[in-house]
């Protein structure tokens, strides 16, 4: 990955969704309940990776411990739930058959957070990093003083 150097901030000119999803292990020995929920979203990021025009921009896994984080940026909330709403797609009937097998399976917990976001309700900062979250989404640019400065909290930037 190749750091951009300096002071760097994504300005986006129109409102985009977040997207977190994840699941925890809750009971580690029992893979046969939890590694199919992993499958499934590994097909469902496959799928995604065949349909650049689906409307996702960029994404990310991350694990801690027992958790497991997806982190994605996309064009908008209707492209997300177009996607997550596709009967012909990967997400849809995966996300069905966990429906219906998660009833008794508490070996593994799932979950999912939505957020549609403006850019006047954005702030960012990027210092010698990789093109990384909303960055790597949309791209950056050097960072604006009056912006760094309007928003900062006083750390990192």
């Amino acid at each position: 990955m190749t750091i951009i150097r300096g002071r760097q901030q994504a300005f986006p000119d129109k409102p985009f969704a977040l997207f977190l999803i994840g699941m925890r292990v809750n009971t580690l020995l029992a893979v046969n309940r939890w590694l199919p929920v992993t499958r499934a979203m590994t097909r469902m990021q496959a799928e995604l990776a065949k349909k650049p025009d689906a409307g996702l921009l960029w994404q990310r896994n991350f694990l801690s411990g027992r958790i497991t984080l997806l982190l994605q940026y996309w064009e908008s909330g209707d492209r997300l739930f177009a996607f997550a709403h596709d009967r012909e797609g990967e997400h849809f009937p995966a996300w069905s058959d966990f429906n219906r097998k998660a009833k008794d399976n508490h070996a593994v917990g799932i979950w999912h957070e939505t957020y549609l976001l403006k850019p006047e309700d954005c702030e960012n900062i990027y210092r010698d990093m990789p093109a990384f979250g909303l960055g790597g989404a949309i791209g950056v640019k050097n960072a604006s003083p009056a912006r760094a400065s309007a928003r900062s909290h006083g750390g990192g930037g």
